[in-house]
């Protein structure tokens, strides 16, 4: 967030007179860059990538054309910025509670139950920016559908490692089907994202979180210790 710092899109020159001291490089400027990012993170969080116009976020952040451009370029780079924030932000708590189980089983049910609480956060709009930004695009746009499905794929990619971590510590049994059970817990995260968009409660989306993780045993093999 530091290079957010220092950009300097508009200044308003001072006067040198009495009483009014010139300002030196430290001045204010009339356009905050990092508050800026957050509201166009919301802005495509809330509409996606292509339902969002540069008119919108220019409306959206309270600026000229050309301040938006000074700022962040073009829409492709703005979002590819606002993606980055959202996974630093809002997006975190998910992989923190991948990260922070003790057994895998544990791990992935703190991931999803965090994730049903991020995706229906009080005064955030609903369901996920990752997931929902940009399913379908047009040709010119699959650049950024393919950034957003490399992101999903990591996410993919994080809970199959966790399994393997689990498959090392002893609590996934060695012959489980790690492969198809991360694709397995990816598909619910990415459906309790739509459900969430489409209204549906924090409540359910938990439930939705225990029916999933009560297969557990099933799904991993009798063999699991811990698994209960």
């Amino acid at each position: 967030m530091t290079a957010y710092k220092n950009a300097n899109i508009k200044t308003t020159r001072s006067r040198n007179s009495v009483g009014n001291p010139k300002r030196g490089r430290g001045r204010p400027r009339e356009f905050d860059r990092e508050q800026g990012l957050e509201k166009a993170m919301r802005i495509f969080w809330s509409l996606g990538y292509e339902a969002t116009s540069m008119a919108d976020i220019r409306v959206g952040l309270g600026i000229t054309q050309a301040s938006l451009y000074a700022a962040f370029g073009g829409k492709e780079q703005l979002f590819r910025e606002a993606v980055d924030l959202y996974r630093q932000t809002a997006g975190l708590s998910t992989a923190r509670a991948l990260a922070l189980g003790s057994t895998a089983r544990e791990a992935i049910r703190s991931m999803l139950r965090a994730a049903a609480d991020a995706y229906t956060e009080s005064g955030t709009p609903r369901g996920c920016l990752v997931i929902l930004g940009a399913i379908n695009c047009v040709t010119e746009n699959k650049a950024i559908q393919a950034h957003l499905s490399s992101i999903r794929h990591q996410v993919a990619q994080s809970i199959l490692d966790r399994l393997k971590q689990g498959q090392f510590d002893g609590d996934v049994p060695k012959g489980a089907p790690i492969n198809a059970l991360a694709t397995y817990y990816s598909t619910i995260l990415q459906g309790m994202a739509l459900q969430a968009r489409d209204g549906t409660s924090r409540k359910t989306l938990i439930q939705v979180v225990e029916f999933a993780m009560a297969n557990w045993q099933q799904n991993v093999g009798s063999a699991a210790p811990g698994g209960s």
